[in-house]
């Protein structure tokens, strides 16, 4: 599972959130999605029916990518979650004993924090993904401070108030990926709306990517 998610984060380092699909439009909107190039997706716990939802994108693409909730904040939940199939499991917050859960439940835990002492909270209960939010709110200079301290196997998400359009300042501040929600889907697309966001997203951060190594 690890090597699949790490694949990924090579390829196109981008957690598709679908807040707010329905079970009977997830697994095309996944499909959708991975078709485009993006092979890591949350279901968001806020969303109609979601431990449906996650069960039924993991058993129609969890050869193809890796899938799991987000908005998640109990240890019961994530139970649920590991019984639908569910391989990461994404917070919004940073709570110890749900990420020790979700590592006893083979998940992998993506907290989310804003805090250095949040951050190694996160990472000394087993975290190596760590989730900025919402990132917009702190801005890409708070990445760059925070990781000059954190352990160099930390991985860093920014999400809520980034993407596409300013994935290359936040390369440089060093993070390694970014959760991306309603610039690729909002309740009531369409799967051929949604490939064609996605596409351009990829191709955005795929130009980012490249500029960062130069």
């Amino acid at each position: 599972m690890s090597t699949l998610l790490e694949s990924w984060f090579e390829k196109i380092p981008v957690v598709a959130i679908i807040r707010g699909v329905t079970p009977d439009q997830v697994e095309e909107i996944g499909t959708a999605i991975v078709e485009a190039g993006v092979g890591i997706i949350e279901v968001p716990l806020n969303s109609p029916e979601p431990f449906k939802s996650i069960e039924k994108l993991s058993s129609a693409l969890g050869e193809r990518c890796i899938t799991g909730c987000g908005t998640l904040l109990t240890t019961e939940d994530a139970q649920r979650v590991a019984d639908a199939g569910g391989k990461i499991a994404v917070t919004p917050n940073t709570d110890t004993a749900v990420i020790k859960r979700c590592i006893e439940l083979n998940m992998i835990p993506m907290p989310g924090w804003s805090t250095p002492t949040e951050a190694f909270s996160a990472y000394h209960a087993g975290a190596r993904y760590l989730k900025l939010f919402p990132a917009g709110s702190y801005g890409a200079g708070h990445i760059k401070a925070v990781r000059a301290v954190l352990p160099t196997d930390t991985n860093i998400l920014a999400v809520g108030g980034v993407g596409a359009h300013n994935a290359s300042e936040w390369l440089d501040a060093g993070v390694s990926g970014f959760g991306i929600g309603s610039e690729i889907y909002k309740a009531g697309r369409t799967a051929t709306e949604v490939y064609q966001r996605t596409s351009e997203i990829v191709e955005s951060i795929t130009g980012a990517l490249g500029g960062a190594k130069t």
